[in-house]
């Protein structure tokens, strides 16, 4: 049997009942309040409501109203960021998405899975994190426990499932390093 090195007894979760209620608030609000304010006018809006559920987002951010968003309270986001249309946050886990970053169109942010080697397949909880100047293009998956480092790149389509080194652009299923990247100032 292979040492996955995680103790799953500590990972393992079922959500209270504060948290079932929560969603189920969070899911009338966002109905009536969060999806219907669609044009960039209402971007500090949108903000505003994911904030009253616990959210932390800079107010330099913008969310699109179309983004699904599991649980706010476990949704962390800087200064300058940008989360696109379609974008799914399935964060039953924490999910943190740094400052300067982008996550493109109908991308897939998944901070949890089930533990397949349990005969009751348990939930398993594994925080995300996607560090400053990181771009996740569009349709890319983020899987459990991933972390993205500073400056990256997941292309199109990438299915990425082990960390992600600084400056550097992945790309494929499951996602391999394709080369470094490298920042052209224009300025002269």
């Amino acid at each position: 049997m292979k040492d996955i090195n995680v103790n799953m007894t500590e990972v393992r979760h079922n959500f209270s009942l504060k948290n079932k209620l929560g969603r189920i608030i969070w899911t009338f609000a966002s109905f009536l309040f969060f999806k219907p304010f669609v044009p960039r006018p209402f971007r500090k809006w949108r903000i505003f409501v994911l904030r009253c559920f616990g959210a932390k987002i800079g107010w330099t951010s913008t969310i699109h109203s179309s983004v699904i968003i599991w649980a706010p309270w476990n949704l962390v986001v800087g200064e300058f960021t940008a989360i696109g249309p379609g974008v799914d946050c399935y964060n039953q886990g924490k999910i943190t998405i740094g400052s300067n970053a982008t996550v493109s169109q109908k991308a897939y942010l998944c901070a949890s899975s089930h533990d397949f080697n349990d005969p009751i397949h348990s939930l398993v909880l594994r925080p995300i994190e996607i560090k400053d100047r990181v771009w996740i293009a569009a349709d890319a998956f983020i899987g459990p426990g991933v972390i993205v480092e500073i400056g990256a790149v997941v292309g199109a389509r990438a299915a990425v499932f082990k960390n992600v080194m600084p400056w550097t652009v992945v790309g494929g299923n499951p996602a391999i390093y394709l080369k470094e990247r490298k920042i052209i100032s224009k300025l002269k």
